[in-house]
């Protein structure tokens, strides 16, 4: 009998979502994403239903992003707007979390990234447990840190969701909740008996009081100064000048630039200005720029070569185009941002 990739049902107080493909690191696919959308869509409006409740099968990931490997594939193949499809689809599903009239509460373990974002960071509660490990690494990819990540990330603390997209960091759990990523740390073997107390009806506000955890010592506190001060700068060139001015005297900076060296020059560049645009921008607003720059990616070549490089052959070794930050021609960025015949379409 084969095994659903999702499981949506009713149960007590709750709607419950189980994201159920632990072997592929419970990656999103479209009939995950309609899944999700179609039970949302039931329970908005059902009395029983008190709160939404996501977790997610097995102690790696929770949710390590999208099904880019079926994104390529389709784009290889002519099919962009099968390809495209899927994103619109998913940005919808991430609006229709952030304005959700009801409490969702997402129950993150292990590895949350791309896709796992979306359908968990904008909901009213991300709850930690002890390994997650958050990131968004699409700059190493030829992407850019969609899913919402415009509007979120410009409104972290400084700079530092300009440094989490300009350079992929992970970021560990006291970190996240230093930094707004995550609302409550509880510990993972709790996360039963909390789900148990939100199926039986308790309220929101007293299960997370029971079960959550103090914060801890975050390690970015320590850098929170140069961060600010660095990724300030004015164009992605200008941040890696000023990391280089601190990194004689900082490991933190020297790593800092030569990761970022690493990525994709054309993410880069996207990156950095979706990040300043998207700081005055709506939600609405955000997701529908996000979806200007997402449906030009696949008629590039950064995105197919950082998929081959990461997932397929898992060389680590792309070979991007072009090159260098210096070879770029900002009037090919400026496309990406450009207005489309036909707009992301949001409810």
């Amino acid at each position: 009998m084969e095994t659903p990739d999702i499981i949506c049902e009713k149960r007590g107080s709750a709607g419950l979502i189980h994201l159920n493909r632990p072997k592929a690191l419970n990656a999103l696919t479209l009939p995950m994403v309609h899944a999700i959308a179609k039970a949302l869509d039931a329970w908005e409006h059902d009395p029983d239903i008190a709160c939404i409740v996501l977790d997610a099968e097995g102690e790696k990931a929770f949710c390590a992003g999208g099904d880019i490997r079926s994104i390529i594939e389709l784009g290889k193949q002519g099919r962009k707007d099968t390809a495209v499809r899927f994103w619109a689809d998913e940005y919808r599903l991430n609006t229709r979390i952030k304005y959700y009239p009801k409490p969702y509460l997402s129950l993150i373990d292990g590895i949350v990234m791309g896709g796992g974002v979306g359908i968990s960071l904008h909901g009213s509660h991300r709850i930690a447990g002890d390994r997650w490990s958050f990131a968004m690494p699409e700059v190493g990819i030829g992407l850019f840190p969609d899913v919402g990540g415009s509007y979120a990330l410009p409104r972290l603390p400084g700079e530092t969701g300009m440094w989490i997209a300009l350079t992929g960091t992970r970021i560990n759990r006291a970190d996240a909740l230093a930094l707004g990523l995550a609302t409550h740390a509880v510990a993972s073997q709790d996360f039963p008996a909390l789900k148990a107390a939100l199926i039986a009806g308790e309220a929101i506000d007293a299960v997370l009081a029971r079960f959550s955890q103090p914060k801890q010592d975050a390690p970015v506190a320590a850098h929170r100064a140069m961060i600010d001060a660095c990724f300030a700068g004015t164009s992605v060139p200008d941040v890696l000048a000023r990391l280089d001015a601190e990194a004689g005297r900082s490991d933190f900076a020297a790593q800092a630039a030569q990761t970022i060296r690493t990525k994709s020059p054309t993410s880069l560049a996207i990156t950095f200005r979706q990040l300043r645009l998207g700081a005055a921008l709506t939600f609405r607003e955000a997701m529908k720029m996000e979806f200007r720059i997402v449906s030009r990616v696949l008629d590039g070549v950064d995105f197919y070569e950082g998929v081959r490089a990461a997932v397929i052959d898992k060389d680590q070794a792309p070979r991007w185009t072009p090159a260098t930050l210096e070879d770029l021609d900002m009037d090919q960025i400026d496309s990406y941002f450009a207005p489309l015949h036909h707009e992301l379409e949001l409810p």
